[in-house]
């Protein structure tokens, strides 16, 4: 009997992936929505009241737990790798449209503001409001309740308010979160399973891709000299 959380993508799109999306659990009968168009590694968890919308990207290793409380990510938003998402009862984690949370970043009852960006191994705490198009900035840890103002850069343990961001910064953010949707859309069509290769390094074949960034050091002078 197929289980009832087994996803496949719509028969007009048959050369995607058919496997489940993800490992996805039922609790209390409530099941995570996972939209068609949004992409969930196999290796990601995801529990209960979880929200996944259009054009979106979750990771291997992400874990995203709707058994206390809801979990959204909006259209286009990523969740990296080995990412934490979570809440206490009677609240929500949630990543606005176009939201971008790098590997390792652990977000409990936030919400992240469109276009935003949560830097790796950050941690956001109960409460804690980052505006659209903000920036917090890695290894970051941002007390409850705090509030990032839109389009300011804010980091530091405990986070603090540094400064505006430049229209050039948020541009680079944009790109970045522009590469993580075509990924959700290459993962849908190419990711599969595979046996590694034996052979000359030289000739192995390269990724390729369209898409292109640059580390947020080169961007962000707070980060140039460390």
């Amino acid at each position: 009997m197929t289980p009832s959380w087994k996803y496949s993508l719509p028969p007009t799109e048959s050369h995607e992936l058919e496997e489940p999306v993800a490992r996805v659990y039922e609790i209390d009968g409530v099941v995570p929505l996972i939209h068609p168009n949004a992409f969930v590694h196999p290796d990601a968890v995801l529990i209960g009241d979880v929200v996944i919308g259009a054009g979106c990207y979750v990771g291997p290793l992400a874990s995203l737990r709707g058994d206390f409380g809801r979990i959204v990510l909006e259209e286009g938003a990523n969740i990296q790798d080995g990412c934490v998402a979570h809440c206490f009862p009677g609240s929500s984690t949630v990543v606005e449209q176009d939201g971008h949370v790098g590997h390792g970043a652990v977000l409990h009852g936030c919400r992240v503001g469109r276009g935003a960006l949560i830097g790796m191994n950050s941690v956001l705490m109960d409460h804690v409001v980052v505006g659209e198009r903000a920036f917090v900035g890695a290894n970051s840890f941002v007390k409850s309740g705090f509030e990032v103002p839109a389009a300011h850069l804010a980091t530091g343990s405990p986070a603090k308010v540094l400064r505006e961001l430049t229209e050039d910064e948020m541009a680079w953010k944009a790109n970045g979160t522009r590469v993580y949707q075509d990924l959700a859309r290459r993962c849908r069509k190419t990711l599969k399973p595979a046996e590694p290769l034996v052979g000359d390094p030289t000739e192995h074949r390269r990724a390729v891709t369209t898409a292109g960034g640059e580390p947020v050091h080169v961007t962000l002078p707070e980060y140039r000299n460390q």
